[in-house]
């Protein structure tokens, strides 16, 4: 990965960015514990990220510029730090359309500081993105003042909370699911149990958002290639402009099914799905009859809430996966608050 021009920082007080008209406030949490990852046993297979050395061996040599354990660290923190190099691309695009600095939050910090998702995070943002990557066994949860915190934001005319849970692989204690989940996706580096998004699943159902991130779902590719079958669109349902002149997203082997949990189509609108590649082995959902799921869903303003909810998973926020001008545009839609904005 080529190192960025400009100096880097770290070890900085966030200074609040005031509000201009047309120039939305973008910020990130990632809702995870950083000491909590990165010190998890590595000698327990499951429910745990890949260290560094794991991750080269297996996709060896592709990330063999993090080979020196001098200059990038080996353990699961290099993962950790892996994640947070590639959604820096994001950031900077998002920082270029809208002409403020988008800042990265975390719930326990590198230095061990920890941030629930008060005021410090909310008052200077339009567009929150919570990025769902912790491990269920690193236990974290939003209290009841952070979610209460969350829906004083989404009081607010114009704001857009984008959450994003991750996959959910293995949540079966059948061992015979797990295997199958896991010749599914095909995935050597993830292991038979990989639960994430506890705290971000948490949110959700403290503000009254009726989706579940399920499953770990390998996505449709053009044959031959990593290219990803296009989304379907539901453009009569997004009035909003989410999926404006979006195509495609990027290619990633094990995706969230966003299951609607409620039966009242009005308060929930599935914008897009993605095809499952039935070239795989079969998988418990597509054993159930699904050959599509659930992608990006949006629960429009009602009641007491004036802002926007979106589901979308954040590997749609990584460059890791690819960065298509279609996953461009998703992103400019995200960050000035819709397409027709």
């Amino acid at each position: 990965m080529t190192a960025p021009t400009a100096p880097r920082t770290y070890n900085q007080t966030h200074a609040p960015r005031s509000y201009a008209a047309g120039r939305r406030r973008v910020s990130i949490y990632a809702s995870w514990t950083y000491p909590g990852e990165a010190n998890l046993d590595v000698n327990v297979l499951d429910d745990r990220y890949n260290t560094m050395f794991e991750f080269r061996r297996v996709f060896y040599p592709e990330f063999e510029w993090a080979a020196s354990p001098r200059s990038y660290q080996q353990g699961i923190a290099g993962v950790l730090e892996l994640i947070l190099r590639t959604w820096a691309p994001f950031q900077q695009f998002a920082a270029e359309v809208t002409g403020q600095p988008v800042p990265l939050f975390q719930g326990i910090d590198q230095a061990g500081y920890p941030l629930p998702l008060d005021e410090r995070v909310l008052a200077d943002a339009d567009t929150l993105l919570v990025f769902g990557t912790e491990i269920l066994r690193a236990q974290m949860e939003p209290s009841p003042e952070e979610v209460e915190a969350v829906r004083r934001f989404l009081a607010r005319e114009g704001t857009c909370l984008v959450v994003g849970p991750h996959h959910d692989i293995g949540r079966s204690d059948d061992p015979e699911e797990r295997e199958k989940e896991f010749h599914h996706h095909g995935d050597v580096a993830t292991p038979r149990r990989q639960r994430f998004g506890g705290y971000a699943r948490a949110l959700l159902k403290g503000l009254g958002v009726p989706v579940e991130n399920r499953w770990g779902l390998r996505s449709a590719v053009v044959p031959g290639t990593r290219d990803v079958t296009p989304l379907c669109v539901l453009r009569d349902l997004d009035t909003r402009g989410f999926l404006e002149g979006v195509t495609v997203f990027n290619y990633h082997p094990h995706l969230p099914h966003y299951a609607v949990t409620t039966d009242d189509p009005r308060s929930v609108r599935v914008l897009a799905t993605r095809p499952i590649d039935m070239t795989r082995p079969p998988h418990p959902f597509t054993e159930a009859g699904n050959r599509e799921f659930n992608a990006v869903v949006w629960v429009p303003p009602g009641g007491d809430r004036a802002g926007d909810v979106l589901v979308a998973d954040s590997t749609l926020f990584s460059s890791l996966y690819g960065v298509t001008n279609s996953l461009k545009q998703f992103w400019r839609n995200i960050v000035r608050g819709g397409g027709a904005q």
